[in-house]
């Protein structure tokens, strides 16, 4: 069933969220030296030293994908590949609804690349009826009084939240009742849900904040 993986990930075989976000730069890199490269086996020395982690770091996150290397090869590229889809779910797409088909909203919509780490967003579901019945990218948008009977019908589990932060509650409550574990939240606010949902906030406001004072800091140096 769709949603699976992600549940596993967090109950069956919990790891450290720093972890999470490795393994998807582990593979956007092997990808990269399958590709262009045609390395057949490498080294986590040699991860770890193009993209500056720690060799012992690297053998630590990939040991939890269960991959396994081969004495003086290192591991086979294709096969360490496999294990972090199979790890991380990417090899069955995962269908996913989305509420709020604003601007952000409809960027997300339109950005093909979701599909490569496992995500598809199949629709989207809006409250104003300007929007209700047209389509974006592809991806139709239906109204809002819709999306609790389709997603208990089509068995989605993962829920996207582009809303005003304001509605965000409302639609996480909505999400949750009809059967969705998984909430991907870009709404600015705080969501509270009950134990087992899994949150995934995203606050872009706060990205910027901290890129603006990097920023600053490196130009106060030099």
């Amino acid at each position: 069933m769709p949603g699976n993986n992600i549940r596993n990930l967090q109950t069956v075989k919990p790891i450290p969220e720093p972890t999470l976000r490795r393994l998807p730069i582990y593979y956007q890199y092997l990808k990269k030296m399958c590709n262009e490269q045609k390395i057949e086996y490498i080294s986590a020395t040699q991860i770890g030293g193009d993209l500056n982690i720690i060799p012992i770091q690297v053998r630590k996150d990939l040991e939890i994908t269960d991959a396994v290397g081969k004495p003086k090869l290192g591991y086979n590229v294709i096969e360490l590949m496999y294990a972090i889809e199979n790890f991380l779910g990417w090899n069955n797409t995962t269908e996913a609804f989305l509420v709020g088909a604003g601007n952000l909203g409809s960027a997300l919509l339109g950005y093909n690349g979701f599909k490569e780490y496992g995500l598809n967003i199949i629709a989207a579901f809006d409250i104003d009826e300007n929007k209700v019945g047209t389509t974006v990218e592809g991806k139709m948008i239906f109204n809002i009084n819709k999306l609790t009977d389709m997603i208990r019908r089509m068995g989605i589990k993962i829920g996207i939240i582009t809303t005003p932060p304001g509605n965000a509650q409302e639609v996480t409550d909505i999400m949750i009742d009809a059967g969705i574990c998984a909430i991907w939240n870009f709404s600015h606010t705080k969501i509270n849900v009950p134990t087992g949902v899994i949150v995934q906030h995203e606050n872009l406001a706060s990205s910027l904040v901290v890129l603006s004072k990097k920023l600053a800091m490196f130009l106060q140096a030099n």
